[in-house]
């Protein structure tokens, strides 16, 4: 009996590059906010993130399948400055305790030590440090920040679809992070191992008030 090997859902997809935080950045604490996350030094207006109006989502794989999983609570907040993306930034605060998966075996296993280990590790957090505009502007913009979780801070790059209209603001981005540059190792059976990389998926867009 021959198995055959499950396709890779990242393999054509872009890859986030990895390199060491921002210096400006300093650790976040291993708290869950309850409301919006709101940085102190609003520039410009602040456009609240919340499960409504936005979705962070992953896909994950092994020789033999992919499972698709995601966050039902998170938080956080889009500093718009002067209707340009290019000087505005974005913040996410995610509560790693409202993990999902397609199977519920596999979501607690991602919460133990093997994987995630929520307990210790509650909030993952992600803040931009610079946003580079589409050349001719048209196409994706680069966005840059500093990504922390499972206690690995790095700053990742990455392109995103960024759209600013009077309604709403749109952040649309799918790439993949390798999840042993946070220090996420656990390999898997032998016979069924898990692939490094994992598809992100970013769908922000919340509605603009007036």
């Amino acid at each position: 009996l021959v198995m055959s090997a499950c396709a890779d859902p990242t393999a054509n997809k872009p890859k986030a590059t990895t390199a060491a935080p921002s210096a400006a950045t300093t650790a976040t604490p291993a708290t869950i906010n309850t409301e919006p996350a709101i940085p102190a030094d609003i520039k410009g207006t602040a456009i609240a993130l919340t499960p409504e109006n936005s979705k962070i989502e992953f896909t994950g794989s092994k020789v033999t399948g992919k499972h698709d999983g995601g966050f039902k609570q998170f938080t956080g907040t889009i500093d718009l400055v002067g209707e340009k993306a290019e000087t505005s930034s974005v913040r996410i605060d995610i509560d790693m305790k409202s993990l999902f998966t397609d199977t519920d075996g596999l979501t607690k296993h991602l919460m133990t030590a093997d994987f995630f280990e929520v307990d210790k590790f509650p909030k993952a957090t992600f803040i931009s440090t610079k946003i580079v505009p589409p050349i001719g502007g048209a196409g994706t913009n680069n966005v840059t920040g500093d990504f922390e979780i499972h206690g690995v801070k790095k700053s990742i790059t990455f392109p995103s679809t960024i759209r600013v209209r009077p309604d709403l603001v749109s952040v649309i981005a799918e790439f993949s992070i390798n999840r042993k540059d946070f220090g996420i190792a656990y390999a898997g059976k032998a016979d069924d191992l898990i692939r490094d990389d994992v598809l992100i998926r970013l769908e922000l867009t919340p509605k603009r008030t007036k």
